[in-house]
């Protein structure tokens, strides 16, 4: 897999370092510094078409946002036969970054977000089968246009 695709494999694992970084730090990224988006908050939740938009949902909507781009690499790296490979993939990643949250000091383990990253992963593959899908076709029409040619020439 790493050999066959290596710069896949290293732009998968960069962006596994940075989700890395932003869930297993020693700090919230909405710590000490979210006061923009606090505001952006308050002005969102004075407008009746966007008084919905709460910190919550925001909270989930990045968490989805943020596996959407693994479970797309983890398709693209196992291949899509192995699709249920990638959704596993980033579930089990997201048990593991959730677990490990419970033993760092100013982290929060939350179920909310095992749902949010599983979704978002889950959401990712489906989306890279579906970007993948007509080259899939092609590949397979190509396949079986050569299989049945391999037999003709062997006729005498």
């Amino acid at each position: 897999m790493f050999r066959r695709h290596p710069f896949l494999s290293l732009v998968t694992v960069v962006y596994l370092a940075v989700v890395g970084w932003i869930t297993l730090g020693p700090q919230p990224v909405n710590s000490g510094n979210g006061a923009w988006l606090w505001r952006l908050l308050r002005f969102f939740s004075g407008h009746e078409l966007t008084s919905w938009l709460t910190y919550a949902r925001v909270e989930f909507l990045a968490n989805v946002a943020m596996f959407i781009p693994i479970g797309l690499f983890f398709l693209l790296l196992f291949g899509r036969r192995l699709w249920f490979v990638g959704i596993l993939a980033g579930v089990a990643l997201t048990v593991a970054i959730e677990g490990a949250q419970l033993f760092i000091p100013g982290r929060v383990s939350d179920v909310r977000d095992l749902i949010a990253n599983s979704l978002g992963a889950t959401i990712g593959v489906l989306a890279a089968l579906i970007v993948t899908a007509p080259k899939a076709r092609r590949l397979r029409r190509e396949r079986e246009r050569d299989q049945r040619a391999v037999p003709a020439q062997q006729a005498p």
